[in-house]
């Protein structure tokens, strides 16, 4: 689903990712764990071409979205491929990104139709059907102002589900919540799991990595330190510090 190989980013002289590879498989469930600043984000970003990388190879469901020549060069598909190739992905963000302005109903079917080109009697029904999923059928009408950050995070995921994409990657989905609505969204990302979504997350929540992810990532100062299957992660650590993390978060 994923292939991306040797991929380095920089912005201005610091160097971010330092050569950062990673296969996915369909249906797996990855965690992407590591302290802030190590470049878990920025990857994640790399992936859906919000920000550009210096050199590598992105491949997203066997499409090349980039790859860099033998002179050194990073060169993209054309922008129209570009464009279809990431809408295989959906992205849901920390800091939801809802239009305020618009009605629950009115984020999750405007890229559909502006977008896809899909008529409103086509998505509005897949759109309520997408709010009854994430336990949000009654807020349809709502603005996002009136909604808990938890409700919006939801929207947020149900939004990206309706333009349906093959994978979807979660930008630390939890850490702008207060812990008690935290468990909502949890809730949510475990039930697409259970369906065998294709999900990276990069992610602060220990207990989702341990108990919903099939491998867990461990990044530290722009590098993959550590992979590996996540209960093998969790029982005994190789690197010292993947080790330390973990001592300082569980």
């Amino acid at each position: 689903m994923i292939r991306a190989s040797q991929i380095h980013k920089r912005f201005g002289h610091n160097e971010v990712l330092k050569g950062v590879s990673l296969e996915m498989a369909k249906g797996e469930v990855i965690a992407m764990i590591g302290p802030s600043g190590s470049g878990k984000s920025t990857f994640l970003r790399c992936l859906n071409h919000l920000e550009t990388i210096d050199a590598g190879r992105i491949e997203i469901e066997g499409e090349l979205l980039a790859d860099t020549d033998a002179a050194g060069h990073c060169r993209y598909a054309p922008e129209a491929e570009v464009r279809r190739i990431c809408r295989k992905t959906g992205m849901v963000f920390q800091h939801f990104n809802l239009f305020p302005h618009m009605t629950v109903l009115q984020n999750i079917i405007e890229a559909p139709i502006t977008v896809k080109g899909m008529t409103r009697d086509v998505i509005i029904p897949r759109a309520e059907a997408l709010l009854a999923k994430v336990g949000l059928s009654a807020k349809r009408d709502a603005y996002p102002g009136r909604l808990s950050g938890g409700q919006k995070q939801r929207v947020a995921i149900a939004r990206a589900l309706a333009m349906e994409p093959d994978i979807m990657l979660f930008d630390e989905p939890t850490s702008a919540l207060d812990p008690e609505l935290t468990g909502e969204v949890l809730r949510t990302m475990r039930e697409l799991a259970d369906e065998h979504m294709t999900m990276l997350v990069v992610t602060h929540e220990m207990g989702f990595a341990r108990e919903v992810a099939s491998r867990v990532i461990f990044m530290d100062q722009g590098l993959i330190v550590e992979a590996r299957p996540s209960a093998e992660f969790f029982a005994s650590p190789e690197h010292p510090r993947a080790r330390a993390f973990l001592d300082n978060m569980l």
